[in-house]
């Protein structure tokens, strides 16, 4: 190998490491807007759901995390947009979640 080649590997791999740190960096930097975006929610939340209801929402992030992050999206839309005049409490809470809920299926088996 000539000196022209071992600069070429050099430089491919200085490149190569340079591009592996960006990708670090800007996964880095993503996790911390989704921390941020989370504590933000967290925070809206608070002010928004009385105890019981905040604890009925914690509940359900742990069995549906994925219907929890909805109603969660759902409070933060109805409190930016002004439109809750009070905190909610878990009777609300739970009308609210009877209605977001998708419906649930009936099945019925007949045997002959």
């Amino acid at each position: 190998m000539g000196d022209d080649e071992l600069s070429e590997i050099r430089k491919r791999r200085m490149a190569q490491l340079q591009q592996q740190a960006g990708d670090q960096q800007a996964m880095q930097d993503e996790l911390e807007r989704q921390q941020r975006l989370k504590s933000q929610v967290q925070m809206v939340l608070m002010q928004i759901l009385e105890p019981d209801a905040r604890e009925r929402l914690n509940t359900i992030r742990l069995t549906k995390p994925d219907f929890a992050g909805a109603v969660e999206q759902q409070l933060v839309m109805l409190a930016q947009s002004g439109r809750l005049q009070q905190k909610i409490t878990d009777a609300q809470l739970k009308e609210l979640l009877r209605q977001l809920a998708p419906a649930k299926r009936d099945y019925s088996i007949t045997r002959k």
